[in-house]
């Protein structure tokens, strides 16, 4: 196992070496991805637009609210005077429009955060494909993303070693594996022949 990790390390060095020594420098820059989308525009006028939306519905639920919250105290109010089925009756109806603002409030929280998330993603989208054309347009190799998501926002295909590595990862994966079974196969021999 440790021999088959050494040669494995050496054979990542070798063809690490072979790729630097084929390749130029590589002109790269990165972005602040969360700044970027805190100051464009763009960014600023679809978070501005999702307040608003939370705020118009935000005060449609507090007027809900504060009618149940006056009814909630009239109850209290009147719970003796109006007797206990009553009290039971009553309270059971304010248990559930409890309930039931509380479904609304999430439900509204679900469908700005969905709406917004949709708007945002086509956003993102948006300005991954500038970023693409802007790397072409100068020449870069690489530009990386910083901020809440590090990411490579552009590369050019022709260094993209994934498949060789993944092969190499595989071909030694099944290598190895042959090799324990062989192993497997020899200590079951060498104890039959004991025995």
């Amino acid at each position: 196992m440790k021999k088959s990790l050494i040669v494995l390390a050496i054979v990542f060095t070798f063809i690490a070496c072979e790729k630097t020594t084929q390749t130029k420098e590589f002109k790269t820059a990165y972005i602040d991805t969360a700044k970027l989308m805190d100051e464009s525009i763009e960014g600023k006028d679809v978070e501005a637009k999702y307040k608003e939306k939370a705020k118009v519905m935000g005060s449609q639920l507090d007027a809900e609210v504060a009618r149940w919250k006056d009814e909630a105290a009239n109850f209290q109010k009147n719970a003796q005077a109006n007797g206990q089925a009553w009290a039971q009756q009553k309270g059971a109806e304010l248990q559930k429009r409890e309930q039931q603002i509380s479904y609304a409030q999430d439900g509204m929280l679900r469908q700005l955060q969905q709406e917004s998330g949709v708007e945002m993603d086509s956003l993102v989208k948006s300005y991954k494909k500038i970023i693409k054309e802007y790397g072409k347009e100068k020449g870069f190799d690489y530009i990386y993303g910083t901020g809440e998501a590090n990411s490579v926002l552009y590369a050019k295909d022709q260094y993209d070693i994934t498949k060789e590595i993944i092969k190499m990862v595989n071909d030694k994966y099944k290598a190895a594996d042959k090799k324990e079974v062989k192993a497997d196969d020899k200590s079951e021999a060498k104890k039959a022949d004991k025995k």
